[in-house]
């Protein structure tokens, strides 16, 4: 399986194509290559998510074509947490929280506005460095001081579930590396997420 699926990556750079936004920056000469590494998964997912409707994303970016700008201009590690924190807020309760904070709207197709790099003159009553230490002891609970409770829970949810997997993962295969990194992600991104939900989404009166 492992084997397969590194087939398939490498199939993703050699034929990169220009309807996958994320081969535009895998074969970008002036990325480097550990940031290529980690587009490589977003550009083998566009495949899938570009030729169906059932992975249409509720933001612009997608979640995906945020990832793939995140590694490109933050770099591997951070490009990576932040696309995991992005995951996160991708659920149900997005578009309620995107009202209350009046966040912009895509004109073209409704999708809620979220950039990669926020606007950052915008006031907030809560503070990041909080929010963050919060997520860091209890995973959630800065997102619920920000007053994105359900966001908290999804977070909590999430870090729990990888956690686990990677705990109960075999330890002489190389799939147990591989979902402790991930779990140590989601849980870098947590934290993350509580920051950027002090500093950038709070709810506007």
């Amino acid at each position: 399986m492992t084997r397969i699926f590194l087939i398939m990556m490498f199939h993703c750079f050699l034929y990169a194509q220009s309807k996958y936004p994320a081969d535009t920056l895998l074969i970008s000469k002036t990325n480097p290559i550990l940031n290529k590494i980690g587009i490589l998964p977003i550009s083998l997912w566009q495949r899938l998510s570009y030729n169906t409707n059932m992975f249409n994303c509720q933001f612009f970016p997608s979640c995906s074509n945020y990832g793939a700008e995140a590694i490109s201009k933050n770099g591997i590690l951070k490009g990576c947490i932040m696309t995991s924190e992005r995951i996160t807020r991708c659920n149900p309760f997005a578009y309620g929280y995107h009202l209350e904070s009046k966040n912009p709207f895509n004109d073209e197709d409704g999708r809620l506005i979220d950039l990669v790099k926020q606007n950052s003159s915008r006031s907030s009553n809560k503070s990041p460095l909080i929010a963050a230490i919060l997520s860091a002891i209890i995973p959630g609970s800065g997102r619920a001081y920000s007053g994105r409770t359900m966001d908290g829970i999804m977070g909590f949810s999430t870090v729990i579930l990888t956690g686990n997997i990677a705990y109960l993962s075999e330890k002489k295969t190389i799939s147990r590396p591989v979902f402790f990194t991930t779990a140590a992600v989601v849980y870098l991104g947590e934290i993350y997420g509580a920051w950027r939900s002090a500093k950038y989404y709070q709810k506007v009166d």
